[in-house]
């Protein structure tokens, strides 16, 4: 058939190599953009339940002022954290963290108020909202897991070698993880 001499062998290996590096870059490109889609959904799926528990929170403060109106401070400062953590929104990982945390440690001081009204505590509207809340705090927890082990794989596949020098190519950067300052804020206790 074809007699190739050995300048057309080493055009033939030579080229093979080329597509198969060519290959190996396309793969690792589009397994790079596929985790970092991942993330993104992640933190869309946390920024739902975020928004549900922010959408919740004026029901709750409307629900507590009629029966503790003189407790002023406390359902401003729930109101307060829960604007910051909606601007913070747009923030990043970081500030929405933190703003969360702020936002937690405000909702345990409404909590810790409206353990002296009996009142309240018995109201329907208020227990509703207490349970939503638990319920949406529990998803929160859920998917900020997800969203940092989702971050973990990503953050780990860009620095391992040799797929460093592709995310580096293509500016593919480190996600900060959505981190709880356990010490300041702990999820609120909404069971009395």
């Amino acid at each position: 058939m074809f007699a190739l001499g050995t300048g057309g062998v080493i055009a033939v290996i030579v080229i093979a190599v080329i597509l198969l590096i060519v290959a190996w870059v396309i793969g690792t490109y589009n397994r790079l953009v596929g985790l970092r889609g991942r993330v993104d959904n992640a933190w869309a799926q946390i920024a739902v339940q975020l928004k549900r528990r922010w959408d919740l929170i004026p029901n709750l403060v409307e629900t507590v002022k009629g029966y503790a109106a003189h407790e002023k401070s406390a359902l401003e400062g729930v109101i307060a954290a829960r604007n910051g953590a909606v601007s913070a929104a747009g923030a990043g990982v970081e500030a929405s963290a933190q703003a969360e945390n702020v936002l937690t440690g405000a909702l345990r001081q409404l909590f810790a108020v409206a353990e002296a009204y009996p009142e309240l505590k018995a109201n329907q509207n208020f227990l509703q909202l207490q349970s939503e809340l638990t319920q949406t705090e529990d998803k929160i927890s859920f998917t900020r897991q997800f969203y940092n082990d989702t971050v973990m794989t990503y953050n780990i596949t860009i620095q391992r070698i040799p797929t460093v020098i592709i995310a580096g190519m293509f500016h593919f950067t480190a996600r900060k993880s959505f981190e709880v300052d356990e010490t300041e804020s702990q999820a609120p206790k909404v069971q009395f």
